[in-house]
């Protein structure tokens, strides 16, 4: 089987170098024809060639208007067994478009989004999140572990996508949440690596945010309570008069302790602390009440 990658920058001269350490016969293409030859690999004259030539093609693209470009130029030469998978981070709606356009040709597009950084890039270390067709994932499964050691098929096309942009959306919220946080209790005095060192002594320290979600929020129960949304919305109240006294600013904090008041409101106060995550899910009118046979499967795959 011969593979092809497209897009040799930080990331994916990284992925394309696993695939040619392990061996697989590889042919590569970047409009830099310097870093095309620079990894040591067959280098296609145009993206046109290596669609030709390669029978699973990678493509490590800076985002969805590159990824459309190659994409779109390679679908015309894809053929029935053929598979694209996308590593960019790029947009739901573009991969299922994508995914259409090559299954008009027999061919398979598969939108499978990367974490870990060009040092996980270079490692092998990273997640693949995929979205698409399941059996094409399988078939292809041992090169995306030479890429990563954590492939994980999601769902269907654009889950990869979904994945990855959801990760990295909390992943930032998480961080300017603790911005705030760590802002007021530098002002309040505390020395900020105290402050650290303190909190991680908590509950919130010496677990995961994805730990917090498994006992109310993924199974939808909120009864009986761990802790008190009443006396969670206590805490927060005297954190945020704390916040106006000293005079920082805490918009996160502010709008959280509006949706804790809320659901007090609605007289959940005696449900669990997290019962107020219950607004969000209205207001996107979704419903999240995972069976408790899977999540428990799945807490114990870690």
């Amino acid at each position: 089987m011969k593979v092809g990658f497209i897009g040799l920058g930080r990331m994916g001269r990284g992925m394309a170098g696993s695939l040619l350490k392990a061996g697989v016969p590889l042919i590569v293409y970047d409009a830099n024809a310097a870093a095309a030859a620079a990894l040591g690999a067959a280098v296609a004259g145009d993206i046109g060639q290596l669609a030709r030539e390669a029978d699973v093609i990678f493509t490590s693209l800076p985002g969805p208007v590159e990824v459309e470009q190659v994409a779109l130029a390679i679908a015309p030469e894809s053929r029935a067994g053929q598979a694209l998978f996308d590593l960019s981070t790029s947009s739901l709606e573009l991969a299922r478009r994508l995914e259409g356009a090559f299954r008009a040709h027999g061919a398979a597009f598969l939108d499978a989004p990367v974490s870990g950084g060009p040092a996980g890039a270079a490692s092998g270390e990273l997640a693949i999140w995929v979205g698409g067709d399941r059996a094409v994932y399988d078939r292809h499964f041992d090169l995306l572990h030479i890429i990563g050691r954590m492939p994980r098929h999601v769902g269907p096309i654009g889950a990869g996508t979904v994945a990855k942009l959801t990760h990295n959306m909390a992943g930032y919220m998480i961080m300017a949440s603790l911005a705030e946080v760590f802002s007021l209790g530098t002002k309040a005095g505390v020395d900020p690596l105290e402050l650290w060192e303190a909190i991680k002594l908590g509950m919130v320290g010496r677990g995961s945010p994805m730990d917090m979600l498994v006992r109310q929020f993924l199974p939808g129960t909120y009864e009986p309570a761990a802790f008190a949304l009443k006396l969670a919305h206590k805490d927060v109240a005297l954190g945020t008069a704390m916040a106006r006294e000293l005079g920082v600013p805490m918009r996160l904090a502010n709008m959280t302790f509006a949706e804790m008041t809320e659901a007090v409101g609605r007289g959940w106060g005696e449900q669990d602390s997290r019962a107020f995550l219950k607004l969000q899910l209205e207001r996107a009118r979704v419903e999240i009440a995972v069976d408790a046979g899977r999540l428990a499967e799945a807490v114990a795959r870690g």
